[in-house]
């Protein structure tokens, strides 16, 4: 046994266990006959810092992985680092802009070298940050996304997608980020309000006979304008259709044509179509028979106003950027007299979420997949169990995205990432291979090829993540058995889609299995108001600062007592703190076993008892057990959370701790038992909080005494019901029930802590009688009371548990009248305050119009106030 410290530290103690762990092997996978279970961490991009979002993501990875291990699973924790295609190329980018250098000044190779120096020199710093988490994950098999093996799985699931038609090239409108220079998901653009303009334009009928009016939010877009359209079911324009305007500016002719999009209750009925640089106008274009080929551009990649293929747009135009474009085109609609009339909107405008930039609708050639095809089976897997959602609830949003998917652009145009394996040859044919030796093989000698300078988006290579980063396909079948389908995967659901959903397309597809058993979905860490976090909103919080106050264990706990199957979570600092209290009286419970004699145990079964107390904590500890298997097998991390913190803090510290204390001191038989049953009580609190709480646990698990293994891979509790004996778990129940309305009463009744005072009982039963007898040492210790015959006169507290009333004569303890006064005083105030917040929550106006946050607290203020009156009123009954 080593002997404890008075205060407990955190910081001596966590880096010393997790480099103990590392170095020992502890993480790594090495139980070749048990059960193997497998999980994958979302890899986190090689330029992140750990935030609060990946604290509570892998906090709960550890939970299970440290229990699968605990459980005597062979447990495997897969690490990685995502190479983020965007991201890493904006770090370099900035560090050689501060350099006075550009990309464009280096070739693409040279480029890519001083990535990788970076990330040899800076990236991965999330590594360590995850490790002072406490994450217990196979750091001797790291992955990357851009490693040789994680590449090569990349490139061969490209070609072969290919190959069977479910990948190919198109020219599509997508959504371009002029500030990157490159393709954007739809995930990946951030929709904003913003104060913008509607423009009414007239467009007048190429015969003259009248005109048509139009109204846009973006005039620069009529430079590509190649229909008008309208609704074939609106009288005013049914004569027009088949007729042509000619555009302002650029004098184009275009037709009227009869579409569903166009809706006669909306502004003119007449819609504007720009097939080139709208996503609903595209759609109109291919529904009136514009080919994708040939349809108008005007913008280039960086949005500036460019030629279109017909040569209209005026030369003073050309090479303005589109805002700027914007003003002097509505300066000329104005000076020809089209310009009907402007109104001052608000505008939903997209935004890329990175850049900052407005996204522009853009049509390019781009490399999509059908996600259509794939999505079917993962659709089938969910909808028959195959694969599991929790919360459930979900499911209806997994189902609606899926069944409306549309093709996945997986092309970037960027420097870093994995280039794509496609090579064209100068007649415009395109070969496809994992090698340019093999696309030279099958475009024949003497062709020249030029490989497609795209890459690709790094959610096509994170969606293998749950196969390749096992070896797949070079070692796959030796590698993945066992291993894949993974067990369960732990997801915010932010990510549903970018990565989650992509992930069962991919492995069904490539593995036909599942890529996983479960898929838990958590909601996000929200501000303590419940606004979402954000560095512009000054309002984010750093987990590095929260460990570095009140360790990794509290912190730890705070995440998992509070996730509740999805619902976001409230930063609460106060819970952190209060967490790390919560480890500190564990870690005083441990220094008062030592003191008394109490150590590690001996035995995984519970030691055989005699005592009524000895009885009843095996009985609330294997409870305990029960019920944190329960709420871990259903993923119900704070029930797992709360049901070991109220056994921990209450049952044991509290109550079984102070009842055992003569026992302990001499002064009660029982001393040899109860240090047996006490040490092993503890034991199973140290191995059932460690995955919640490691390091702390490992600490006292090796104070307590000699052990022959580490904490880490010791065994999980059995939750042995032989080990119950309902008489004594009654007994001790109910003996804490009357302390604990002794206590309150004596609380209530401002009785002195040090009198002590006589307790008549009437009513009782046989067996109450017993219990009285069998328990007056613990009730003169901790109820500071004795037992009393006869009746009691004058003033009394009475108390009533079960059958039984419980009298606690007060005269010449306590002033009764004046206490009398007191107490209806206090009564009389507290239901004023009560009913003044009642009045303002049946104000429909408050409730409608306050804040919900201010609502909320008006709530909770009343609850206490009610709770309160009613614990006034049971004290002024008591005094009789």
């Amino acid at each position: 046994m080593t002997e404890l410290p008075k205060t407990f530290d955190p910081a001596a103690i966590e880096a010393r266990w997790y480099g103990h762990w590392e170095e020992k092997g502890l993480f790594r996978p090495d139980r070749p006959n048990a059960e193997p279970w497998t999980i994958v961490n979302p890899p986190p991009n090689v330029t992140g810092n750990l935030h609060i979002g990946h604290a509570l993501d892998n906090t709960l990875q550890d939970i299970l992985v440290r229990h699968a291990r605990l459980k005597g699973k062979d447990a495997l924790w897969v690490v990685g680092t995502d190479h983020a295609g965007i991201a890493t190329q904006m770090v370099v980018e900035r560090q050689m802009n501060a350099r006075g250098e550009k990309r464009t000044d280096f070739t693409r190779d040279q480029f890519l070298e001083k990535v990788w120096t970076w990330k040899a020199e800076s990236g991965g710093q999330i590594t360590g940050q995850l490790r002072r988490l406490g994450c217990s994950m196979d750091w001797a098999n790291e992955r990357f996304t851009m490693d040789d093996g994680f590449s090569k799985a990349v490139l061969k699931v490209f070609v072969d997608l290919y190959r069977q038609g479910l990948l190919y090239r198109d020219k599509r409108l997508v959504n371009w980020d002029a500030g990157l220079g490159t393709a954007i998901s739809d995930l990946e653009v951030e929709t904003r309000e913003v104060q913008g303009k509607f423009w009414h334009l007239t467009y007048p009928l190429a015969d003259g006979s009248g005109s048509i009016s139009v109204a846009t939010t973006r005039p620069e877009t009529m430079l590509a304008d190649m229909a008008v359209a309208v609704n074939a079911a609106d009288a005013r324009y049914v004569a027009l259709i088949g007729q042509q305007v000619r555009v302002p500016i650029t004098g184009r002719l275009i037709p009227i044509v009869a579409d569903d999009h166009a809706d006669p209750e909306l502004g003119s009925g007449a819609v504007k179509i720009t097939p080139g640089h709208d996503f609903n106008d595209f759609e109109v274009g291919r529904r009136a028979g514009i080919e994708a080929r040939d349809m108008l551009n005007m913008l280039d990649a960086q949005a500036r106003i460019c030629q279109t293929a017909d040569g209209l747009i005026p030369a003073e135009l050309i090479g303005l950027d589109r805002f700027e474009a914007r003003k002097v085109i509505v300066a000329m609609l104005d000076e020809q007299g089209v310009l009907e009339r402007v109104e001052d909107r608000v505008i939903q405008t997209p935004y890329g979420d990175r850049s900052g930039v407005v996204i522009e609708p853009w049509l390019t050639d781009q490399w999509y997949v059908d996600a259509s095809t794939l999505a079917k089976p993962a659709i089938e897997a969910v909808r028959s169990g195959a694969i599991r959602i929790v919360p459930q609830a979900w499911e209806k949003t997994f189902f609606n995205w899926m069944e409306n998917i549309q093709p996945w652009c997986v092309s970037r145009q960027l420097w870093w990432g994995h280039q794509i394996p496609a090579w064209f040859a100068e007649d415009g044919r395109v070969f496809v291979a994992e090698s340019e030796a093999e696309a030279q093989q099958e475009a024949g000698e003497g062709v020249v090829l030029t490989r497609d300078p795209d890459v690709l988006d790094t959610w096509f290579s994170s969606a293998l993540w749950p196969f390749a980063t096992l070896g797949w396909p070079d070692h796959g079948d030796k590698a993945l058995a066992g291993r894949y389908p993974n067990d369960v995967l732990i997801s915010g659901f932010d990510i549903l889609f970018f990565w989650d959903a992509r992930m069962m397309m991919q492995g069904l597809h490539f593995m036909d299995d599942v890529p996983f058993k479960t898929l838990y979905l958590h909601g996000l860490v929200r501000a303590a108001d419940g606004s979402k976090m954000s560095k512009s909103k000054g309002n984010t919080v750093d987990p590095l600062g929260l460990i570095d106050q009140y360790g990794a264990d509290a912190l730890r706990f705070f995440m998992a007592a509070m996730e509740s199957q999805g619902r976001d979570i409230k930063m609460d600092e106060r819970r952190v703190e209060g967490y790390r209290n919560f480890a500190t009286k564990l870690w005083n419970a441990a220094r008062f076993a030592q003191a008394n004699g109490i150590g590690a145990s001996t035995t995984l079964e519970a030691p055989n008892a005699t005592l009524a107390v000895n009885k009843w904590i095996i009985a609330e500890t294997v409870k305990t057990v029960q019920a944190v298997d329960l709420a871990l097998a259903d993923y119900r991390f704070d029930g797992a959370a709360n049901a070991i913190y109220q056994f921990v803090w209450s049952r044991f510290c509290d109550w079984y701790l102070e009842l055992i204390k003569p026992v302990l001191q001499g002064g009660e038989e029982g001393g040899e038992e109860t240090r047996s049953v006490a040490g092993w009580v503890l034991d199973q609190i140290l191995v059932l909080l460690h995955p919640f709480m490691p390091f702390i646990t490992e600490e006292l698990w090796h104070a307590m005494g000699a052990r022959d293994h580490d904490l880490i891979v010791a065994h999980w509790p059995m939750a042995d019901a032989r080990a119950l004996d309902p008489d004594a778990e009654r007994e001790i129940d109910w003996l804490i029930r009357l302390v604990s309305e002794i206590r309150a009463a004596r609380t209530e009744l401002n009785v002195p802590p040090g009198a002590r005072l006589p307790m008549h009982v009437r009513d009782a039963h046989a067996d109450t009688q017993e219990r009285l007898a069998r328990q007056a040492s613990a009730l003169g210790r901790l109820a500071r009371v004795e037992a009393a015959e006869g009746e009691a006169s004058g003033g009394a507290a009475q108390v009533v548990v079960d059958e039984a009333t419980f009298v606690l004569p007060l005269e010449g303890v306590i002033d009764l009248d004046a206490e009398r006064q007191r107490l209806t005083k206090a009564i009389a105030a507290v239901e004023k305050e009560r009913d003044a917040l009642g009045g303002r929550l049946s104000n429909a106006s408050f409730v409608e119009r306050a804040k919900p946050e201010a609502v909320e607290k008006a709530r909770a203020d009343h609850a206490d106030k009610m709770a309160e009156a009613a614990r006034l009123h049971a004290a002024l009954g008591r005094l009789g």
